[in-house]
């Protein structure tokens, strides 16, 4: 399988992907507060939203590439 084949395979995974979950959370360390032997930390957790359009692209491009890695 070449380079070729390779990305558009994982466009198409990525785009499929996108469009199921929607997004992801994830969880940043934001302050860090030490006074002495007192230690205070904060999390915030944090979401990206992937939209639609770009999971559509991301499966179309991958399609197109898919089909002209075929015609070599």
């Amino acid at each position: 399988m070449n380079l070729v084949k390779m990305m558009a395979v994982a466009l198409i995974v990525a785009g499929v992907l996108g469009l199921v979950y929607g997004g992801f959370s994830y969880t940043k360390e934001t302050h860090d507060v030490k006074i002495g032997t007192f230690e205070l930390s904060l999390n915030e957790k944090q979401t990206i939203n992937i939209p639609i359009w770009a999971g559509v692209g991301a499966i179309a491009i991958g399609g197109f590439l898919l089909a002209l890695g075929g015609k070599r």
